[in-house]
C-alpha cells in the first residue's frame, strides 16, 4: 500500500465473517491495481456517520454492505438502480463522475447465478424465502424476475414483509405472498434461509428441514460457518443443500463490472 492506493471498504456488524477481501483483493492484484479492500465494523447506530465519512474520502472508490445495514444504505444512496428501488436495499455503491453515490444490489442475481453454477433450476420452481431483510429482499426481485412459478415469503416482521410484496407485487402481479409459517406445509422445490439465523452456533434453526418433501433443495446465505448447522440437518435428511459462498462468488464478476475493473465478462 502507498500514498496512490485507492481503498475500497466492505461495512456491517459483525464484520468477523465477511469474505470480501478474500475474494476481491485476489481480483485486484490480478490486475495489477494499486487498490485495497479493507472490512469496516459500523454499529447501526454508527452506520450513517460511518458512511457518510466513508463517501466524503477522496480516495475511496466503492463501498460494500453487509448486514444489518443494506436497507439504510439504499435509502442513504443519492441514487439508486432498479434492483434496489424495487428491493429496498444495497450491497454496493459507487462513486459517479458527478460525485453522487450510486446503489445497487447484487446479492439476488449472485444468489441466483450461483444456483444455476450448480445445476439448480430456478424457472418454474415454487420457492419459500425465509427473510425479508436487505438480502432476502434482493433474493426475491432475482428469483422472480428468473422466472420462479411462485413464491412465498416468511419474516417475523410482518409491515417489512408487506412493503416488500407490495413492491413485488407491482411488477410481478400475483406470483409472491406471505406464508403463515416459518416451515412450509406444502409442495416447495426450493427453500433458502435469508435470515442471519446460523451466524452463531446458538441460532435456532430458520425452519425445520425434517418437515420438508423429497428433493427440496436447501440453500443458506449465511457465509461462515461455511456448512451451517441447517445445511447439515439438510444433508443429514437427504437433501440438496446450497452454501452461501456461491452467492458471493458469483457477484466477483458482477462487482467487475459495477466498479469498472479489468477482466469483467
Amino acid at each position: 500500500m502507498t500514498g496512490t492506493t485507492r481503498l475500497y471498504a466492505v461495512v456491517g456488524d459483525p464484520v468477523e465473517q465477511v469474505q470480501a477481501p478474500m475474494l476481491v483483493n485476489p481480483v485486484f492484484a490480478e490486475a495489477g491495481l494499486d487498490a485495497v479492500l479493507v472490512p469496516v465494523h459500523a454499529r447501526p447506530r454508527d452506520f450513517p456517520t460511518v458512511l457518510a465519512g466513508l463517501c466524503a474520502m477522496a480516495n475511496l472508490d466503492g463501498i460494500l454492505i453487509t448486514i444489518p445495514h443494506k436497507v439504510s444504505a439504499a435509502e442513504l444512496a443519492d441514487v439508486r438502480s432498479a434492483a434496489a428501488r424495487i428491493s429496498g436495499s444495497a450491497n454496493a455503491l459507487r462513486r459517479e463522475p458527478d460525485g453522487r453515490w450510486l446503489a445497487d444490489n447484487f446479492d439476488g442475481a449472485g444468489f441466483v447465478r450461483g444456483l444455476a453454477r450448480t445445476g439448480h433450476r430456478v424457472a418454474g420452481a415454487r420457492v419459500h424465502l425465509a427473510g425479508a431483510g436487505g438480502a432476502g429482499s434482493a433474493i426475491a426481485v432475482a428469483l422472480l424476475e428468473a422466472g420462479c412459478a411462485s413464491l412465498a415469503l416468511h419474516d417475523p416482521d410482518t409491515a417489512r414483509s408487506g412493503e416488500l410484496l407490495g413492491r413485488l407485487d407491482a411488477h410481478w402481479p400475483g406470483r409472491a405472498g406471505a406464508a403463515a409459517a416459518p416451515t412450509p406445509a406444502g409442495q416447495v422445490d426450493l427453500i433458502v434461509n435469508a435470515t442471519p439465523l446460523g451466524l452463531r452456533p446458538a441460532d435456532p434453526l430458520p425452519f425445520d428441514p425434517a418437515m420438508l418433501p423429497a428433493g427440496c433443495v436447501v440453500a443458506d446465505i449465511i457465509m461462515k460457518p461455511a456448512r451451517t448447522r441447517l445445511l447439515q440437518a439438510a444433508a443429514e435428511r437427504g437433501l440438496p443443500a446450497h452454501p452461501g459462498i456461491h452467492m458471493l462468488a458469483e457477484q466477483v464478476d458482477l462487482y467487475r463490472t459495477f466498479f469498472g475493473l479489468p477482466g469483467a465478462r
